[in-house]
């Protein structure tokens, strides 16, 4: 079976099912997106790996893995999504120590986390895109709309399989803030270790940038 490599797309929230979220992963050469449902911690997780000025004061779960493989000569090769059963997806992670390499089950986004802390690739099967990806399509109206939608359309895929494509989220009044203001609220989130508000503010000031 051939493998289709993807790329993280964006991760967005549902405001009726309490801690879930969707990560959007997108098929390098092509068009289709693969949604997929994770928890509140493994969002929070992607979303500071993939903000590369957030660092936590002190290693996330993932982190610590991170660093315990490092110690240990471990490398993380690739990621592969390589079953999907009932709406759920399986994947496994390849690693290698000392030349040999090992294959590891994980939840994917687990892998999906790890992945991104050992810029490995990550691949699902041809078969699993052409059940489970989706196209999308806007028209100029629908991006506009973009932002303030996030949530419901996350609902629309937790519900319906549906969705669009979405950025880390709305940025919940931070447009009002001067430049100055959203550093010092960035400090604070870091600090506090609320990476969900820190990765908002951060998109806010990357637009402004």
């Amino acid at each position: 079976m051939s493998l289709v490599r993807l790329k993280i797309k964006g991760i967005s929230y549902s405001q009726t099912q309490n801690g879930a979220y969707a990560l959007i992963l997108n098929e390098v050469e092509g068009d289709r997106k693969l949604p997929i449902v994770i928890g509140a911690f493994e969002a929070q997780s992607i979303a500071i790996a993939l903000e590369k000025e957030i660092k936590p004061p002190r290693p996330l779960t993932h982190d610590l893995f991170k660093n315990f493989a490092d110690r240990f000569d471990i490398v993380i090769k690739q990621v592969i999504i390589h079953k999907l059963v009932d709406g759920v997806f399986y994947s496994s992670i390849i690693c290698e120590r000392d030349g040999i390499e090992e294959i590891i089950d994980a939840r994917t986004s687990d892998a999906i986390a790890l992945a991104l802390r050992f810029n490995a690739p990550i691949f699902t099967y041809k078969t699993i895109l052409d059940k489970a990806g989706i196209f999308l399509k806007f028209s100029s109206k629908e991006t506009e709309k973009k932002e303030s939608d996030d949530s419901i359309v996350v609902d629309e895929i937790l519900q319906e399989g549906e969705t669009v494509e979405i950025d880390s989220g709305a940025t919940d009044g931070y447009t009002e803030l001067t430049i100055d203001e959203l550093e010092q609220e960035l400090k604070k989130a870091v600090a506090s270790e609320d990476y969900e508000k820190a990765a908002k503010l951060r998109d806010e000031i990357s637009k402004r940038n």
